[in-house]
């Protein structure tokens, strides 16, 4: 399991993470990591970091990694914050945060992965054209998500139409935890956003 090393003075060594590979994707939370697996399965000039601070998800992606014999993986085994610190901007070309801890508690909302702050570190990290896909079963949720990077003037939302969000594009893979949201009787929301050119305002 090769991380990226955030070195003492905050920067990421991203020769670390792959030096064979320019193209990388990060997911955030990744739980079982079937999607994250999935993906790197099926773009395999892509690097696909995931973080995730619990064992089990770890084990459960090392699982997928070691069936499909993975080589572009790379994990971090815990709080994405550091990292999203210490990558140098246009560094990603996806970043994926699908179905996040909802932190339900008012006073609990602080704790939520997207939130501003994310939603200006998302775009400063994204190539032009970069894309942010985001997912929730957790309506209140959803309506944070989008009051957090709907607004941001980097990003593009890319939905023209309710099925833009009600469903997911071919190139993204459902998840148990999806699975289980709907028989549970939540229904999922999924919104893709657009890194925006640089220097312009299209």
């Amino acid at each position: 399991m090769l991380r990226p090393v955030v070195a003492a003075d905050g920067t990421v060594d991203l020769k670390g993470v792959e030096p064979a590979r320019d193209r990388l994707w990060l997911e955030v939370g990744f739980g079982g990591g079937e999607h994250l697996a999935w993906q790197a399965e099926h773009h395999p000039d892509v690097t696909v970091i995931g973080a995730e601070p619990f064992l089990n998800g770890v084990a459960s992606l090392l699982a997928h990694v070691d069936d499909s014999g993975l080589g572009n993986v790379r994990i971090i085994d815990g709080d994405v914050r550091p990292l999203l610190d210490a990558l140098p901007p246009t560094s990603l070309e996806r970043i994926f945060v699908l179905f996040p801890d909802p932190w339900p508690k008012a006073r609990h909302h602080k704790r939520r992965i997207v939130n501003h702050w994310s939603a200006n570190r998302f775009a400063d990290l994204l190539v032009d054209g970069g894309e942010l896909r985001l997912a929730t079963d957790i309506m209140d949720y959803a309506r944070w998500m989008m009051a957090a990077v709907w607004p941001h003037p980097d990003l593009t939302w890319t939905a023209r139409r309710p099925g833009d969000w009600r469903s997911r594009t071919r190139d993204w893979p459902g998840t148990r935890y999806e699975a289980k949201a709907i028989e549970a009787g939540r229904t999922p929301v999924f919104l893709t956003f657009r890194r925006k050119a640089r220097g312009t305002s299209q």
